[in-house]
């Protein structure tokens, strides 16, 4: 036997002599060495089950990437993904190089036994031959870095999190052949990624170097008082500084008055932040430039990764509907362009408008309120009892054991609602309660969403259906009985939550965190694991 193992040996460091083979050293569970002879071409590395399995022995912490690397390799015929020749392909080195940005795409996470491809990438030469283990490594990284960097927090966790917008299923495997295709597109690719991401990306590197200068320092204001334009105050140099700071100002003046283009300044500033907008510098603002750019920075972090939550079929989309709860804002898209932006009303933080997506399919003019038997029991059964008249001097009525508000003006649904069904029972509608649209924070309803132009957004829905005339449509807004629409056209709607967003502008808009769902998300962005 012995006999026999030295002749396999000597015979396979004969050929390898002979025939110009590189001799590699696969050490399996076993602990047993063999020899892998791998010839220059290193696509005939040969990467068959066993290996696959050595590996992830060996390199436990990878372990969840197992699957995905057996079928790349069932897929690729068992030859090497990253070694056509001897020398790594382009993909193989940005995937590298990435790695060892990752902090660029906001995470602070470290691939598993990294130094291993260190080595590689800065020590090989010539006539270095990488092995099984390097390009299993290899593959195991790329899952990594897709999963990350693409895909984020898995579908069990979002929904924890109570995001209820549907995910597209992505395949990592097959995105590889596109990659090896294009490299290029690991960094910037829109068909695989929703494009505010890339955006944000970019204003998390612009922050960064703002930190980086030291020179956010608090803003001190000595009093309460506004100050109005034409004033002069110590406080204006300071604030002057900040919006230069953050791109608001192209140059300082270091003036110490408030002067029309400091005013200009401050309003667009107001309008990224979701503040009062006057013409007053208020301890508000003065409260909101002084948020800790660190702070700044993480809210932008938290976002990139909703970003990875939201499907790129987005960025092709020709018509949908967008509310951001925490700015209290509802854009209507088509063709790709804000055609209606409304101010909207959301849910209390006691009740919470969901996070979700459905489909519009009609308009209710004039409609009634089937009053939520939440809001019977905790409210309207404890006024009647009270009141005995409270049902007919609020316009309502019992129908079939439950409460309705009638069509009419004072109607809490106002003049017409939008409904997309769902199981969340939530809905776009008008309001007789107008001057809530004046509130800097509007987060007051049960819900459901209210907005401040219902009437434009119904025009612009039943515009292009010639049996209905502005006079019809004003009559229907003024029915004593529910009119329903129906459109031809079903209609995308997202409901969706980011407390930083970049415009069109590449302007950085900052919310307030609502609901506080900003730091659920710490514990995975913030961690090496």
């Amino acid at each position: 036997m012995k006999n026999t193992l030295l002749y396999f040996f000597t015979l396979v460091s004969f050929y390898s002599f002979s025939f110009g083979r590189e001799t590699n050293k696969l050490e399996l569970s076993s602990g047993i060495s063999f020899l892998c002879v791998t010839s220059a071409n290193s696509s005939e590395i040969p990467i068959d089950s066993l290996a696959i399995a050595t590996f992830f022995t060996k390199y436990s912490k990878l372990k969840n990437y197992e699957s995905q690397v057996y079928e790349v390799y069932r897929k690729n015929h068992n030859q090497s993904v990253w070694f056509p020749t001897s020398k790594i392909n382009e993909l193989g080195s940005l995937l590298y190089k990435n790695l060892g940005n990752l902090a660029d795409d906001g995470l602070q996470k470290v691939l598993p036994y990294k130094e291993k491809l260190d080595v590689y990438f800065t020590q090989s030469t010539e006539e270095s031959v990488p092995d099984v283990d390097l390009e299993l490594l290899m593959s195991s990284a790329y899952f990594f870095y897709t999963q990350h960097v693409f895909q984020g927090l898995d579908d069990k966790r979002t929904t924890d999190l109570g995001w209820y917008i549907p995910r597209k299923k992505q395949s990592f495997v097959s995105y590889l052949d596109t990659l090896i295709q294009n490299p290029n597109l690991l960094a910037h690719d829109e068909q695989k990624m929703f494009k505010q991401y890339y955006r944000l990306r970019n204003a998390l590197k612009k922050y960064r170097l703002i930190e980086a200068k030291g020179k956010w320092q608090p803003i001190v204001m000595m009093n309460s008082n506004s100050i109005a334009v034409g004033t002069s105050s110590s406080v204006i140099y300071k604030i002057r500084e900040r919006l230069c700071l953050l791109g608001y100002l192209k140059t300082n003046s270091k003036s110490l008055k408030y002067d029309k283009e400091l005013l200009q300044a401050v309003w667009k500033y107001k309008k990224n932040t979701g503040l009062q907008l006057d013409d007053l510098i208020t301890s508000r603002l003065v409260a909101s430039l002084n948020v800790p750019i660190s702070d700044r920075i993480k809210s932008i972090i938290f976002n990139m990764e909703r970003c990875r939550w939201i499907s790129s079929d987005f960025n092709q989309a020709e018509e949908y509907i967008f509310i951001n709860i925490p700015s209290y804002e509802m854009n209507y898209y088509k063709a790709r362009q804000v055609i209606l932006n409304s101010k909207v009303v959301v849910g209390k933080v006691m009740n919470q408008t969901v996070i979700f997506s459905g489909m519009l399919q009609y308009v209710v003019f004039s409609p009634y309120w089937n009053v939520p038997k939440s809001i019977i029991d905790k409210e309207i059964t404890p006024a009647i009892k009270k009141n005995k008249n409270y049902l007919a001097q609020h316009n309502m009525e019992w129908n079939g054991g439950n409460i309705r508000q009638k069509p009419g003006p004072k109607n809490s649904l106002g003049l017409v609602k939008f409904l997309f069904p769902n199981s969340n029972s939530i809905y776009l509608h008008d309001t007789p309660s107008k001057s809530l649209f004046k509130e800097e924070k509007r987060a007051f309803s049960h819900g459901c969403i209210r907005l401040e132009k219902p009437i434009e957004l119904a025009y612009l829905l039943v515009k292009d259906d010639k049996n209905w005339t502005m006079e019809k449509l004003n009559n229907a807004f003024h029915s004593k009985k529910e009119i329903w629409y129906t459109l031809k056209n079903k209609i995308p709607v997202y409901i969706g939550y980011f407390t930083s967003w970049v415009n069109e502008n590449d302007e950085v808009q900052f919310y307030d965190d609502v609901y506080a769902r900003d730091e659920c998300l710490t514990p995975y962005l913030f961690s090496e694991q």
